[in-house]
């Protein structure tokens, strides 16, 4: 196995080739670990593996990635900005609240569909409620607030008027409900997981039409009551 040099902050030419071959290695522990996640699994994939896999020493995988844990994060952080650019031309093009989320769904199925043949085994870790890998951990918190950043977008650059308190909630109960979408996805054996676009194409109606509605003065004592009861169960 050969050592690959470690990333460096030193200006000029030798330091920002450092940087780049750190970078390199880098990249190329995190692709290995995502290569032997789909053929392993999670749990049967362990940092030595990795390692050796990769060409590089066990304390150089370990000095670029702390653990298992820290490899899915910086998987998150990359599946986060693969979302974001694969959504990037629908949220230019559309200004309708329904087309502008489908769009947002659609593409985040698109960006996890390479992975979807260990999602059912790492998605029994990230379940786990004690897991830094559940979506809700701390561990996970930035991955979670870019998530919602986008959702955010959709909501901000479309057509939509709705309620205030709705408006303000939105962003983060389309989070969750992307949270719905991935978890159907992750058991979804359809050729192609078709089911799971049936299931997306079905619910954005659904969602634009009741965001639609919080605006009536009639319904807003029933929608800040649901409003209440989420915020309660969230936090």
């Amino acid at each position: 196995m050969t050592e690959q040099s470690a990333p460096t902050t030193a200006a000029g030419g030798a330091g920002t080739g450092a940087t780049a071959r750190g970078e390199q290695t880098r990249r190329l522990i995190l692709d290995t670990a995502m290569r032997l996640f789909r053929e392993r699994g999670y749990a049967r994939t362990t940092m030595r593996a990795v390692a050796g896999e990769a060409g590089v020493s066990v304390g150089n995988a370990y000095y670029y990635f702390a653990s298992k844990e820290h490899l899915i994060q910086e998987f998150y952080a990359d599946v986060q900005r693969e979302h974001r650019a694969a959504a990037a031309p629908v949220l230019a093009r559309e200004r309708g609240f329904a087309a502008r989320l489908s769009g947002v769904l659609h593409s985040g199925v698109d960006v996890l569909s390479p992975y979807h043949s260990f999602a059912g085994t790492f998605f029994r870790t990230a379940a786990e409620p004690t897991s830094p890998l559940s979506p809700f951990s701390a561990e996970s918190s930035a991955a979670r607030a870019a998530s919602v950043s986008l959702f955010r977008e959709v909501l901000t650059g479309s057509t939509a008027r709705c309620d205030d308190e709705v408006r303000e909630a939105l962003p983060e109960l389309l989070w969750l409900g992307y949270l719905g979408v991935v978890l159907y996805w992750v058991h979804d054996r359809s050729p192609g997981q078709a089911r799971t676009r049936q299931l997306v194409d079905g619910v954005v109606p659904l969602v634009d039409r009741l965001v639609e509605l919080s605006r009536l003065r009639v319904l807003r004592p029933v929608t800040r009551q649901a409003l209440a009861l989420i915020h309660t169960l969230r936090h």
